[in-house]
């Protein structure tokens, strides 16, 4: 293993690093997770403390009602640490909306109508985990994920 040394304020900290076993991502429902499935299945063969997550997992989500996205880094030691990630832009769009869900058939089929306004606060929300240089890249984002939706955007 190889050492680290990270510099924190005047202080010098070394350790070692811990050999990453895996990454999972994984889209669960704020403050609602279970050590059901799909939790159970995916954490259980890597032999994590499936408990231990769901209880950080659901005091770091409390209050949220959204799905959220999850980058779980699981450890050789079977420890794990996991970064929570923004709600789906698709999900962003429908609670906008107050949809349910999008159209069977996009093309043909529009659910609604989503203004220039609410696509800007949803990219603003997005925008740290979008793969956009600025804001007006990320809201050609999701005004695509819009129209695949079956949602016309009216500017």
């Amino acid at each position: 293993m190889r050492r680290k040394t990270h510099k924190v304020g005047l202080l010098k900290i070394n350790f070692m690093a811990k050999k990453v076993k895996t990454v999972l991502k994984l889209q669960l429902p704020a403050g609602k997770a279970t050590p059901a499935p799909p939790v159970g299945t995916a954490l259980g063969p890597h032999g994590v403390n499936i408990a231990q997550f769901v209880k950080e997992f659901n005091d770091r989500t409390a209050g949220g009602d959204m799905l959220t996205p999850v980058e779980m880094t699981i450890f050789e030691d079977r420890t794990f640490s996991f970064i929570l990630k923004t709600p789906p832009a698709a999900n962003l769009i429908m609670k906008a909306l107050g949809l349910t869900k999008g159209s069977a058939n996009p093309l043909t089929t529009k659910v609604g109508k989503i203004t220039a306004k609410q696509i800007t606060e949803i990219a603003e929300k997005k925008m740290s985990d979008l793969n956009a240089n600025d804001m007006a890249a990320a809201e050609k984002i999701i005004r695509g994920t819009a129209r695949s939706m079956g949602v016309e955007v009216v500017d």
